[in-house]
């Protein structure tokens, strides 16, 4: 899996949750929360590929968080774990906005490819280890970077930055959800870093349409139409 996919975990099992956790950290950067009201909080942030949810959760429950999510807006795809086997329960799940529901108890393998076929569906996996935009080609597997048949030396968060843009074309996103994305929660930088990257990603992409669609939106984020 690409190593920029991003997976918030909502299990208030800590043996689970850290089971979990150490099986999706090999190919995923994981955010661990364990009750529904941090779980709501930070899936708002928009920040994630996918979100594996519970159901039995304290303070507020995985359908109140899913239905909240939903209502807000916020698409991202939802994986819902629980041991509740219920038809009824599942479709409610899948009614309100649920794109895949795992039983427990699971194999962490069949985790994982539901997990492959979630960001598959969604485009957040590709197929082909590759993105494009225009003549600016990316290589996922080991990061680098073409423009036409010329190599282009996207160093570090400048290839992630770059990845993330192409994954979210016609998408505003704020520089706070880029820098909460790209940099990490505790980061020892400030939001600025991401205009100073911007400006590295224009100049070593100068002249491409990558480039000429990417816009500055004033005092909110950017966007690549």
């Amino acid at each position: 899996m690409d190593p920029m996919i991003k997976i918030l975990l909502v299990e208030d099992d800590l043996s689970l949750s850290k089971s979990v956790y150490d099986f999706l950290k090999s190919f995923a950067e994981v955010k661990q929360v364990y009750d529904g009201i941090e779980g709501l909080y930070e899936a708002e942030l928009g920040i994630y590929d996918l979100i594996l949810l519970d159901l039995m959760l304290p303070e507020k429950n995985g359908f109140e968080v899913l239905k909240e999510l939903r209502g807000k807006n916020v698409d991202t795809p939802v994986l819902i774990m629980t041991a509740k086997e219920s038809l009824d329960d599942k479709m409610h799940g899948f009614d309100i906005g649920a794109d895949d529901y795992l039983t427990k108890p699971f194999y962490l393998d069949e985790l994982r490819a539901r997990i492959q076929a979630l960001l598959k569906r969604t485009g957040k996996l590709e197929d082909s280890n590759g993105l494009s935009y225009g003549n600016v080609r990316l290589n996922l597997s080991n990061k680098s970077a073409m423009v036409d048949d010329t190599p282009v030396d996207l160093i570090g968060k400048e290839f992630d930055l770059v990845v993330y843009l192409m994954q979210n074309q016609n998408v505003i996103l704020p520089k706070e959800q880029i820098f909460d994305r790209i940099w990490g929660y505790d980061s020892d930088t400030t939001v600025t870093v991401v205009e100073v990257y911007m400006s590295k990603i224009r100049k070593k992409l100068k002249d491409t349409e990558f480039v000429n669609n990417l816009s500055t939106l004033r005092n909110v984020g950017y966007i690549l139409r």
